[in-house]
């Protein structure tokens, strides 16, 4: 294999597959990355089993030769070394040469670099998808989605089907569910009905959403999503990013949302995410995370935190709107930020069935997406 190509456009590919690179996989062909190159471009390959990641470079674009090929051929190099070298190197222009046994000579201006490769013949075959089951969803929704759901997904691994989440596919909604026990987070859209009808539920890790979520562009480019038994396979322009499908059940939640509410209310979110804020940073301090709520008459909230050794933080915030009984809630102060921040709305209705039940978290401007987190029970 003999080629040159242009720094810039190795480094965006490198930086793609790159996100499918682990340190703890036990197959030591895994921590390279794979270069096939033929006479269309050059495709960078990397896989840690639950995800693999496919970047091609095209030879040529409408005005500019990328990649000039000399002879075709396929290397491993190891992953670490490789990333590091290549941007380091002094020239736009780089070349990569594999002679026998895959020793692999890499130049850029006055620098050449020599690597031992390994055999490509070793490196596992990426996972054959029969595409009939697909979905078709915008890059920024379905980044948006991700963000909206997956800090919610548990990071105990004794119960490895909630550290996904849920792509729940009825009719033609979509819903992604992420829940961890003590907080839960969904969003739902429409989507085209005919390819949604007949696909599965799946389960996909949520560290696997958001390393797709840094490859998704953030503008309006329909990405095709292929379900198969236990892959699903995402296509992102010139990227193929597949990820292994979680097993197992995933529980059933809707019990957990109440249907009526004790007490509803409707808050500016940025007011109340910085009141919070500011609590939270005593609660931290007390290792206890716990802010309290209380609700006082005249359309007011007061927030507090205290700690034994520093003292207490309270202030007080004005509501659009309140129904029902003033109760007094405490909560973990981090799980309560981490939904607000992700309900991008002005206003959030806020309802409540009592000082020990689950509270849910809904934007003002119709978005469908539900936040939910359970409070605790403190002694005062």
């Amino acid at each position: 294999m003999k080629l040159t190509i242009l720094k810039e456009y190795l480094i965006e590919s490198i930086g793609h597959v790159s996100k499918a690179i682990s340190s703890r996989t036990t197959i030591p062909i895994l921590t390279g990355i794979k270069i096939d190159a033929t006479i269309s471009g050059i495709t960078l390959t990397a896989s840690d089993t639950d995800i693999s990641i496919q970047s091609f470079t095209p030879s040529e674009n409408d005005t500019l030769k990328i990649v000039d090929l000399i002879q075709t051929g396929s290397v491993v190099l190891p992953a670490k070394f490789f990333i590091e070298i290549i941007r380091k190197l002094p020239a736009q222009l780089i070349e990569i040469e594999v002679k026998a046994n895959f020793q692999t000579t890499i130049r850029s201006g006055s620098s050449e670099i020599q690597i031992m490769g390994l055999d490509p013949d070793e490196y596992p075959l990426l996972p054959e998808i029969e595409e009939n089951k697909m979905l078709r969803l915008p890059s920024d929704l379905l980044k948006t989605m991700i963000k909206q759901t997956s800090y919610a997904v548990s990071t105990n691994e004794s119960t490895p089907i909630l550290t996904g989440v849920l792509w729940n596919i009825s009719g033609d909604k979509l819903k992604f569910i992420a829940c961890d026990r003590h907080r839960l987070a969904s969003r739902e859209v429409t989507v085209d009905h005919d390819s949604a009808q007949q696909l599965p539920n799946i389960v996909i890790s949520g560290r696997t959403l958001n390393e797709l979520s840094k490859i998704l562009p953030d503008q309006n480019t329909l990405i095709d999503i292929v379900i198969s038994d236990n892959q699903v396979l995402f296509k992102i322009q010139s990227i193929l990013f597949y990820s292994r499908i979680l097993d197992g059940s995933y529980p059933d939640t809707s019990k957990l949302i109440p249907q009526s509410f004790q007490t509803e209310m409707v808050v500016p979110t940025k007011e109340l995410a910085d009141a919070i804020d500011r609590a939270y940073l005593m609660s931290k301090e007390e290792k206890t995370n716990i802010v309290k709520m209380v609700m006082l008459e005249n359309k007011m909230i007061e927030v507090s935190s205290s700690s034994s050794e520093l003292g207490k933080v309270t202030e007080q915030i004005e509501l659009q709107h309140i129904v029902g009984d003033l109760l007094k809630i405490s909560f973990n102060s981090k799980y309560m930020l981490d939904a607000l921040k992700v309900l991008d709305s002005e206003m959030i209705h806020i309802g409540f069935t009592g000082a020990m039940q689950p509270i849910i978290m809904k934007p003002q401007d119709g978005t469908n997406m539900i936040q939910l987190i359970l409070p605790y029970r403190t002694t005062n």
